[in-house]
């Protein structure tokens, strides 16, 4: 079986301890290292067995943790379609080790032998843990989990002491984790993801209840009324069951548009939370001020049910309490851009009390009602210290040019087009660490950081760091765009001239390049920070908060 485990780019990268650029260099650059076994182009597999052999032959360390060796195994027992499926029997199997029924198929001996070892080693949970995270990153691009700092958040915000806590679109339990509640029911919309998070439920002590359907159309949990609902539902999905749920009892604020299914889930939130119980759902900045669903926020705030918009993380959070029957509402709900002082202002403004970033709610119900909260912030009501701050920050720009000298001597010139026919360069599926990246409205740059899909716009490049620098090569790109003025003036960018020079040589240009670019960044700072010091200023002076002084 060890023969046939197979790992990713990622998982030679993580096994080195490099990054994935350099598992991309290698692939380019030695051709004796392994082949790929199978997947894509853009996501081959390699023969684990192979990729050890070859860095070991290279004298580069290779440390295969248990956990590693474990999710290999478990990834090759079968295609990454039912990988959801394996991972929720090895719940199963940690949660519950009796009750694990074997197949052909799964039926691993060695690989129970190896869960054995790393639940004695590290405990069931944390080895379950692990191996969920591997799961994670393998479908980044299916799965969306909710960030831990924004899952604490929600938690406190509608805590402590939650008692029973929802949450109607679990995915893999993350929220439910976090919640702290005394009894925890979730749903998620496949069986497989349910499987996951009723075994990570299971692993942390909770008393648990767990369904695997879609919760707006089956709602498992009909009747039901939680202490508190969380909720971090998938955003813009136009498949949701729209015209099967018209009329919906569920639908108290109004019918949910087409294109608003986000919607549904507010509303489903809250027919499942008790009178005076507390909601946090996560959504799209976009629902704030969308004119299709206007009449809905409208019929919220005039209920009482919407009491806080909170921008958190480039999504928005939505705070909700179900109104009790012949309970007034509110007259200002909170909207709020900077998180920083929400836990302080929701507290305060739950118990009535006045915070500085509640809005009258008869000055929303316009023919708008948009609840963005950064279109509320009245920053002119700080312009004092505001200016002073902005001053301080406007004095600690240090605009720094590169030293450069005249230079008499003419180089010859390749083209991108030729580079790129002798494999210097290389054109990639996905854009990694030390990627050229250069498109019409952004500047040629250097990639650093997690590999990402680029836009359609975006043209990217990959160089072969011996013969060409990255940040020359950006460098380059970059001085070309300086020659169109307009987006109009489009420039093939395999056209582009490249000075041929040695790869130190290359290496100070784009050390220059690199220079340059932070002066011109540095500038524009400065620039926009000097507009709105003017701004600030003349706001203070106006209002009295500034004065003529030394």
């Amino acid at each position: 079986m060890e023969e046939q485990a197979t790992v990713t780019a990622a998982d030679i990268a993580r096994i080195a301890g490099v990054g994935r650029a350099a598992v991309s260099n290698w692939r380019r650059r030695y051709g004796d290292f392994p082949p790929p076994v199978g997947g894509t182009a853009s996501s081959p597999f390699f023969s684990l067995v192979a990729v050890e052999k070859w860095l070991r032959e290279r004298g580069k360390p290779v440390e295969i943790s248990l956990g590693d060796r474990i999710w290999q195994r478990l990834r090759n027992l079968g295609d990454d379609l039912a990988l959801g499926d394996r991972v929720g029997r090895v719940g199963s199997y940690l949660s519950r080790p009796r009750e694990w029924t074997f197949s052909p198929r799964y039926d691993d001996a060695e690989l129970l032998e190896l869960l054995d070892r790393f639940a004695a080693e590290r405990g069931a949970r944390e080895a379950y843990e692990f191996l969920c995270e591997r799961y994670v990153e393998a479908h980044s691009r299916q799965l969306s989990v909710t960030a831990g700092p924004v899952a604490e958040l929600m938690s406190r915000l509608v805590g402590p002491a939650p008692g029973v806590v929802l949450d109607p679109a679990c995915g893999l339990g993350t929220l439910l984790l976090a919640s702290g509640g005394t009894r925890l029911l979730g749903q998620a919309d496949d069986p497989a993801t349910s499987c996951i998070a009723a075994h990570r439920l299971l692993l942390a002590g909770a008393d648990m209840e767990m369904y695997g359907a879609d919760a707006l159309s089956m709602d498992s949990y009909e009747g039901v009324l939680a202490d508190t609902v969380v909720c971090d539902p998938p955003f813009n999905e136009r498949e949701w069951g729209y015209d099967e749920l018209v009329g919906d009892p569920r639908w108290v604020y109004g019918q949910p548009p087409r294109g608003e299914p986000e919607l549904a889930w507010v509303q489903h939130c809250l027919a499942h939370v008790k009178p005076g119980g507390l909601v946090a759902i996560r959504m799209p900045p976009a629902a704030a001020g969308r004119r299709t669903g206007r009449r809905i926020r409208g019929n919220l705030l005039r209920a009482g049910a919407l009491r806080a918009v909170v921008t958190v993380g480039g999504a928005d959070l939505w705070l909700l309490r179900r109104p009790e029957p012949g309970e007034r509402p509110p007259s200002r709900v909170l909207l709020l851009a900077d998180p920083s002082t929400v836990e302080e202002q929701w507290r305060d403004h739950l118990r009535g009390a006045e915070v500085p970033d509640a809005v009258r709610i008869i000055d929303l119900l316009d023919e708008e009602i948009d609840l963005s909260p950064a279109r509320y912030q009245d920053r002119d009501e700080h312009a004092g210290e505001a200016f002073l701050e902005v001053r301080r920050y406007f004095e600690g720009i240090r605009p720094e040019l590169p030293s450069l000298a005249v230079s008499d001597e003419k180089p010859s010139f390749v083209t991108i087009g030729e580079l790129l026919k002798s494999g210097v360069l290389t054109v990639p599926e996905s854009v990694e660490d030390g990627d050229v990246v250069a498109s019409p409205s952004v500047p040629a740059y250097v990639h650093s950081g997690e590999s990402s899909v680029p836009e359609p716009t975006m043209s990217k490049y990959r160089t072969d760091p011996e013969r060409l620098d990255a940040a020359f090569l950006a460098g380059c790109l970059r001085a070309a765009g300086q020659i169109a003025p307009t987006s109009s003036t489009r420039i093939d960018l395999k056209r582009t001239r490249i000075p041929r020079l040695p790869i130190e040589a290359q290496r100070a240009h784009g050390e220059a390049f690199t220079r340059l670019a932070a002066f011109e960044a540095a500038l524009r700072e400065a620039a926009e920070s000097g507009l709105e010091l003017v701004r600030l200023g003349l706001a203070g002076l106006t209002e009295g908060q500034l004065r003529p002084g030394n």
